[in-house]
């Protein structure tokens, strides 16, 4: 997130196309939503985590030949490619929702998401560190990231669960329309999709905005992005103990809550605590409804209906948030910062229509 906008900006044809590179990285994970849901049924958890982390490793050594090379269509692709492997790496919460019980399932996702604290100082400092190696921007942040991989196959490869086998269920028994038939199903796809939409609009363009149009610098906007990252997983450590103690509904309002201030406070100034009190607060406001919507998705799935549910959810969620980070640029090359908090509003009052109107049933 912090080396793809800036990449974007210097290797695209135009202005326009510098989030495409982000975008790349959300499409293939949508589109490897569903086939790893499926492949991850027929192969098991471990197996499937495994194959995630390698294919996300040699998406990485082709991004560190494309910016060497300087190509931006290579380094498009290879984005693609790490997404598509991210899709395994989104199985992880429900891995952990289903490895407990119900009653606890908040507080397994939340401890899974708390991984997500070393991915916020670890991520930026392999960009910063790696910008200059080898002649190409960034070539040797993407290598760093090769070995990341490789660590992770290692310690994947030692997980010990079951398969995850379900009975078999036929595509008539359980045609995709069905899911979307539930309120409480489709209450949770909107509600991640939303966050992870606004999340993935301003969080792309934050780069851009601050060392392009803004002229902070690299390691200002690594502060930044360091600190969203950490903002939208180190509540983990305690929103899955109030999901379970408060329930779903309170914590879903407060995450919309959260993400209405972050909107407020980056819209308010261009200034480096502008930009930081709003993107802690969008990481914040992220992991309260995020978390929320995934505890309410696993209520709404029966046992033998969860891959397919699961695998929908999530091409779903981040379809929107591919359209969101490719809407980006754009919208911030046309209208500028302040505008682009601004649109997000309408998306943001949408779910706290839902989620107010919703019967008191829809959350049990």
């Amino acid at each position: 997130m912090l080396a793809g906008g800036i990449i974007g900006e210097s290797l695209a044809p135009s202005p326009m196309l510098a989030t495409l590179p982000i975008t790349a990285l959300v499409v293939g994970l949508a589109a490897a939503a569903v086939p790893v849901a499926l492949l991850i049924r027929r192969v098991g958890r471990r197996a499937g985590f495994v194959i995630g982390a390698g294919v996300s490793a040699a998406g990485a050594l082709v991004a560190a030949h494309a910016t060497g090379a300087g190509s931006f269509a290579e380094f498009c692709g290879a984005t693609f490619v790490m997404g598509a492997a991210g899709a395994c790496v989104q199985q992880y919460r429900f891995a952990a929702a289903e490895s407990v019980d119900a009653r606890h399932s908040g507080r397994a996702v939340s401890l899974v998401l708390v991984g997500g604290i070393i991915a916020g100082a670890l991520g930026p400092e392999i960009g910063r560190r790696g910008r200059l190696w080898f002649g190409g921007e960034f070539s040797g942040a993407f290598l760093l990231v090769v070995i990341v991989q490789v660590a992770a196959m290692a310690l994947l490869s030692a997980l010990r669960i079951p398969a995850a086998t379900g009975p078999a269920v036929s595509h008539a028994q359980l045609p995709f329309r069905a899911f979307f038939a539930r309120k409480s199903f489709v209450l949770a796809v909107v509600a991640a999709g939303s966050a992870s939409a606004i999340m993935s609009f301003l969080m792309t363009a934050t780069p851009i905005s601050m060392h392009v149009h803004d002229a902070h610098s690299v390691d200002d906007a690594g502060f930044v992005i360091q600190s969203h990252v950490i903002a939208m997983f180190a509540p983990s450590l305690v929103t899955g103990w109030l999901v379970d103690r408060l329930g779903v509904r309170r914590m879903m309002m407060a995450g919309v809550l959260a993400l209405g201030a972050a909107i407020a406070a980056a819209a308010s100034a261009h200034s480096l605590l502008a930009y930081w009190m709003g993107l802690v607060l969008l990481g914040l406001g992220w992991n309260l409804l995020f978390i929320g919507a995934t505890v309410l998705l696993t209520k709404s799935l029966e046992p033998a209906e969860r891959f397919r549910g699961q695998g929908l959810n999530d091409f779903t969620v981040f379809s929107s948030q591919a359209i969101a980070s490719l809407a980006a640029g754009a919208v911030l090359h046309q209208f500028g910062w302040a505008a682009m908090n601004l649109a997000a509003v309408p998306v943001l009052l949408l779910v706290l229509a839902l989620v107010i109107k919703a019967k008191p049933g829809t959350f049990s």
